[in-house]
């Protein structure tokens, strides 16, 4: 599967930003989809991710509350909606996908888009 992340951009603190995970090739519907993001020299974090199925989701503890993932498969997207935006937010994001069952590591996950970049500043 090929995925695609696109709707990074320079945004103020407390600004909103929707991500999007476009995927083609393999049917995306059996595969759960992470977000993950990577600031200047730090080491790539989990964000956030949702089953194959879309009934399930995790997130990490510093954007619970503010970040929703979602996905319509009949789209093949995932969407990640970002609200109140901080400047330590600011990262590049990827969307990653494996088989069964999502996972809040990075290794656990086959499959990677490019990256987005997300620039939270005054």
């Amino acid at each position: 599967v090929q995925l695609q992340a696109s709707g990074g951009g320079l945004v103020q603190p407390g600004d909103s930003l929707r991500l999007s995970c476009a995927a083609s090739g393999r049917t995306f519907s059996f595969y759960a989809v992470g977000w993950f993001r990577q600031a200047p020299g730090k080491e790539r974090e989990f964000v956030a991710a949702v089953s194959w199925g879309g009934g399930r989701t995790n997130y990490s503890d510093s954007v619970k509350g503010r970040f929703t993932i979602s996905r319509d498969n009949a789209k093949n997207t995932v969407y990640l909606q970002m609200n109140s935006l901080k400047p330590e937010d600011t990262a590049v994001y990827y969307c990653a996908a494996r088989r069964g069952q999502y996972g809040s590591t990075w290794p656990e996950y086959d499959y990677w888009g490019q990256g987005t970049l997300v620039t939270v500043s005054s």
